[in-house]
C-alpha cells in the first residue's frame, strides 16, 4: 500500500472558496501515467498537477497536468498553483521579492516568478509560449447556435478566432455582459461542428462590459473535451486572450506592455481575477505573462495498492 499526499489550493483568487480548485501532489517520479490519470479521474476537479523530478538540467521540476478525462502539456492555474506549494511550503527558503523556478512541461521549460512580501506570498507569474493566432471561423450563425444565443450577441467588429500559446482556444467576443450570462452550451452542436477541429475544440467567451470596475474582461470558458463543462479560472487561455485583445485593438497602451485583468467564474459562484501582461513592439509579440494569487485550502491523502 502507499499513501499519496496533496496539497489543495484555489488558485487566481486571494479568498478560499474563489478561484479554481487544484489538487497537488509531490510524485517522487514513480506514478505510472495511467494511475495518474486515475487520479485525476477520482478527485474530479478541473486539473491536478503531480511535482515530479525534472529529467533535463535546465528546469527545477517536472509538471504532469491531468484533466478528468486527458493529459495536457501546459495549462495556467496549475502551474501558477504548483509554484505556489512548493514557495508555501518552503516560505523560509523564499527571498523578499521575486523568486524564480522553472517548470518540464509538455511544451518546454516555461518559468514562473513567485513574488514575496511581509505577508507571504503576493503573486505567481507565469512566462507563457510566443502567441500563435489560427484561422478566423466564419459562420456566426453557428458560433451562437453553439452558445444558445442570438447572432446578434456575437460582436462583429472583431474575428471570432484561435489563440494558442500552447493549447488552443477560439475565442468569442459577446456583445453584452447580459448575454454572457445567458449562455448555454450545446454539446449536440459542439459535438457536430467543433470538436471536429482542434482549432474549435475549446471555447472561450468574453465581453468587454465587466462586474468589477478594474476587469479589463468579462470572460467564461467551456471545454467538454476535456472534460471540464465550465472552468471557473483559465490560466491557458488568459494569455491568448491577452494577446487577442491586442491583436485586435480591443486594448491600448501608451508604451509596448498592455496590462489586462479577466475576471471569471463569476457564474459559477467561483470569482477569479487573472492578471494578463502582453509586450509587444511592433509587430513582434516579446513577452505574454498571466498573474495571481492563490489560497491552501485543505490537503488530503489517497491511498492505493
Amino acid at each position: 500500500m502507499k499513501t499519496l499526499h496533496y496539497t489543495l489550493v484555489d488558485v487566481f483568487t486571494n479568498k478560499p472558496f474563489g478561484g479554481n480548485q487544484l489538487a497537488v501532489f509531490k510524485d517522487d517520479g514513480t506514478l505510472p501515467t495511467e494511475l495518474m490519470q486515475k487520479i485525476a479521474r477520482e478527485l474530479n476537479l478541473s486539473e491536478t498537477v503531480f511535482i515530479r523530478p525534472s529529467r533535463n538540467n535546465t528546469a527545477d521540476k517536472e509538471l504532469r497536468i491531468f484533466t478528468p478525462q486527458i493529459e495536457l502539456p501546459i495549462a495556467g492555474h496549475p502551474t501558477v498553483g504548483a509554484a505556489y506549494v512548493l514557495g508555501n511550503e518552503q516560505i523560509n527558503s523564499l527571498t523578499q521579492g521575486e523568486n524564480k523556478v522553472v517548470f518540464e512541461t509538455g511544451v518546454g521549460d516555461i518559468t514562473v516568478q513567485i513574488y514575496k512580501d511581509n505577508n507571504g506570498i503576493s503573486s505567481v507569474e507565469m512566462t507563457q509560449k510566443t502567441p500563435e493566432f489560427g484561422p478566423v471561423y466564419e459562420d456566426i450563425e453557428r458560433v451562437a447556435e453553439l452558445l444558445s444565443l442570438s447572432p446578434d450577441d456575437i460582436e462583429r467588429n472583431i474575428p471570432v478566432q484561435t489563440v494558442s500559446t500552447g493549447v488552443p482556444f477560439l475565442f468569442i467576443p459577446i456583445r453584452t455582459l447580459a448575454a454572457m450570462e445567458k449562455i448555454k452550451l450545446r454539446t449536440d452542436i459542439w459535438e457536430q461542428s467543433f470538436r471536429v477541429d482542434s482549432n474549435t475544440e475549446h471555447i472561450f467567451t468574453f465581453t468587454s462590459e465587466t462586474m468589477n470596475e478594474a476587469s479589463t474582461v468579462h470572460s467564461r470558458m467551456f471545454a467538454p473535451a476535456m472534460g471540464i463543462a465550465e472552468d471557473p479560472a483559465t490560466g491557458n487561455a488568459s494569455g491568448p486572450l491577452g494577446a487577442y485583445l491586442v491583436e485586435h485593438s480591443v486594448v491600448s497602451s501608451s508604451k509596448q506592455t498592455y496590462h489586462i485583468r479577466s475576471e471569471q467564474g463569476i457564474e459559477m459562484g467561483r470569482p477569479s481575477f487573472i492578471d494578463v501582461t502582453v509586450t509587444k513592439r511592433a509587430e513582434q509579440y516579446e513577452q505574454v505573462k498571466i498573474s495571481g494569487n492563490c489560497v491552501t485550502i485543505g490537503s488530503g491523502q489517497l491511498v492505493i495498492e
